[in-house]
């Protein structure tokens, strides 16, 4: 008897069995062939189609239960679909096996062609997937990954301090300073062989030697460590020209429009210092206008508090005569304001010399009130404007700077007591009261 094996097969029929009493797997076949035996004609015989192949093994899967049976029977067909619909239905008309009643549905003919036809489709999109990704990539991204790797393997180790550079240095005329190895590769990248790395924020002396022979165009960060690295160059080498990278933005991952659109708009070194002086300024009277209003708010609440103690006291400020200002101790040449004066207490003078010392080297300024809590500090190039915007209320001034006249009148002008700082070129007679570091 022939076979065909569902692999083979095109139509799967599935039909489901109910059977009110116990039967063997054989009885369910035998009468499957018995009952449709003569039913459907010479051609469609299930008995002559499985001879031939047409119709595969019958399987049967039967269990029983409570006295009943039920089940699956599963037919494979490679009949056309005609065929294999009129044989499934003839399945219905079995109504005893053995001597038990049956009822058996067919529940559907599967068609074995679509699921292996979605298994095609989805095993060649994969394959496709894969021949994109690995096996054929496009012609224009073999271009750029071989230029990529030839740019950069010419990155080289220029002068004694060994430093990243493209192989164009001593080419032309012009060279590129960056700030790291990242931006080179990155200027490589894009077909710009003449840039050359800081490796870090000194400069090397070979950028110094490169700065004397060549055009030199400083090539920064667009933040401000970038302005960082601008002061240091413009401090040590020759600067010509300076090209910034977009706001925010690092030399190491623009692109290669924003590159040449950078490069287009470089600046002179001149205008480039002047911008960022004006910037230093500007962020110097930010700082200043904040510690002066602190100031301000600070000797208002003071002179509120005093005022209200004092009518506490049944006495009004306003209605009595202002005292005589005490006088101070006149120093008619350097030396002898040099020495510390006689009004000043062992306590203030051990304080004075303390927070003196604290401020060496950092060019800064200590305002005190009468207790001497610091009210505020500020850069010594900014203490004229923070006293002449506080106008009253400072007692003592300390800096690290030197003594002027300018700075003595306008401490005269704001009651000051005391003016404290590294020396003195003042040689006239005040009634505020110096003190350089060499008395205390």
């Amino acid at each position: 008897m022939g076979k065909i094996s569902p692999v083979s097969a095109k139509y799967i029929v599935h039909a489901a069995i109910q059977i009110s009493g116990i039967v063997d797997r054989p009885d369910v076949i035998g009468a499957i062939f018995g009952q449709t035996e003569g039913l459907l004609g010479t051609d469609l015989e299930l008995r002559e189609l499985q001879r031939s192949g047409r119709i595969g093994r019958i399987e049967v899967e039967a269990d029983t239960k409570s006295g009943k049976t039920i089940g699956e029977i599963i037919i494979p067909s490679s009949l056309d679909k005609a065929e294999t619909a009129i044989v499934a239905a003839a399945l219905e008309v079995i109504q005893r096996i053995g001597p038990c009643n049956a009822k058996i549905k067919v529940e559907k003919i599967e068609d074995v062609r679509i699921s292996k036809r979605k298994y095609v489709v989805a095993r060649a999109k994969e394959l496709l997937k894969e021949l994109v990704d690995t096996t054929m990539p496009d012609s224009q991204e073999l271009a750029d990954e071989v230029t990529y790797s030839v740019r950069v393997m010419e990155i080289t180790d220029y002068g004694r301090d060994k430093l990243p550079a493209g192989p164009a240095i001593d080419e032309g005329d012009e060279v590129l300073i960056v700030e790291g190895r990242a931006d080179v590769i990155n200027l490589l990248k894009h077909g710009f062989k003449n840039a050359i790395a800081l490796n870090g924020t000194s400069v090397p002396e070979t950028i110094k030697e490169l700065s004397k022979h060549k055009t030199i165009t400083a090539f920064v960060d667009g933040d401000r460590g970038g302005d960082l690295i601008l002061k240091e160059l413009f401090a040590v080498a020759e600067i010509d020209f300076v090209a910034k990278a977009p706001d925010g933005k690092e030399v190491e991952e623009i692109t290669k429009k924003e590159i040449h659109k950078s490069l287009r708009s470089k600046i002179s070194a001149e205008q480039a210092q002047l911008e960022l002086k004006t910037s230093s300024r500007d962020s110097f009277e930010s700082s200043d206008s904040k510690v002066t209003s602190s100031v301000n708010r600070r000797v208002e609440s003071r002179n509120d508090r005093n005022e209200t103690a004092n009518r506490a006291e049944g006495r009004d400020m306003r209605r009595l005569p202002p005292r005589p200002m005490p006088r101070r101790p006149q120093y008619e040449n350097r030396t002898s304001q040099q020495s510390a004066p006689a009004t000043v207490s062992a306590d203030a003078k051990t304080k004075f010399g303390s927070m003196l010392e604290d401020l060496i080297g950092t060019r800064g300024a200590y305002i005190l009130d009468r207790g001497l809590n610091i009210m505020g500090k500020v850069p010594f190039t900014e203490l004229l404007p923070t006293l002449k915007g506080v106008k009253t209320g400072v007692y003592a001034v300390i800096f690290d700077g030197t003594i002027e006249s300018d700075l003595v009148e306008v401490a005269e002008k704001t009651d000051v007591k005391y003016l404290v700082g590294m020396d003195s070129k003042f040689n006239g007679s005040s009634r505020v009261v110096l003190i350089t570091a060499t008395s205390l």
